[in-house]
């Protein structure tokens, strides 16, 4: 082989290198973004302090939701709606950034209701008088990345989990009377 085909040679096989890392440092970041099979998010109050955790687990056919929750206030204690947001986005005071339910189905909302649930609608929780909750929701209504054809928590606006002042009827619409959001917070892929 002459010097002229080797050089050639070893130029190919580098560059076919490089096209080959970067095709699989990008192939890793779309998985850590659309391939999560865990997400989390910092919940905070209107106050913007950080007050939980919530995680999110992928399973085969639903998603796993483990809230917690120290120093709500003590007029917090008592029954609360949480529901899925269709926007990642708790910047505004009152957490209406986080946009509506999501419902790319166009139920009505409430788990009672013969014409609903919507996507977003989730059970009620419950804080103790001390101010901690601790809750695991499952609903197979969502997915973290579009799973078994439901709408997926990480998309490309994502979604946030928001917690209201009162308990959620399961009926009422648009909300089940569960009031303001008090809690907030933006669902992302866990790393």
């Amino acid at each position: 082989m002459t010097r002229a085909l080797r050089t050639l040679a070893l130029t190919t096989a580098l560059a076919a290198s490089s096209v080959s890392a970067t095709a699989l440092a990008a192939d890793h970041h779309s998985e850590a973004m659309f391939g999560a099979t865990e997400a989390h998010a910092t919940l905070i109050d209107q106050a913007r302090n950080e007050i939980g955790q919530a995680r999110l687990q992928q399973g085969p056919e639903g998603v796993l939701i483990t809230i917690e929750l120290d120093g709500a206030p003590d007029s917090a204690a008592g029954w609360h709606g949480v529901h899925l947001h269709q926007i990642g986005d708790c910047s505004n005071a009152d957490f209406t950034s986080s946009g509506g339910h999501i419902n790319p189905s166009g139920r009505s909302h409430g788990l009672l209701n013969a014409e609903g649930p919507d996507n977003a609608d989730l059970p009620n929780i419950y804080v103790h008088e001390d101010g901690v909750l601790r809750a695991q929701i499952f609903t197979d209504r969502v997915s973290l990345n579009g799973e078994y054809d439901a709408p997926a928590l990480l998309d490309g606006n994502g979604s946030a989990l928001v917690i209201h002042d009162n308990e959620d009827d399961h009926t009422t619409q648009p909300i089940g009377g569960a009031g303001a959001r008090h809690v907030c917070g933006v669902i992302e892929a866990a790393h």
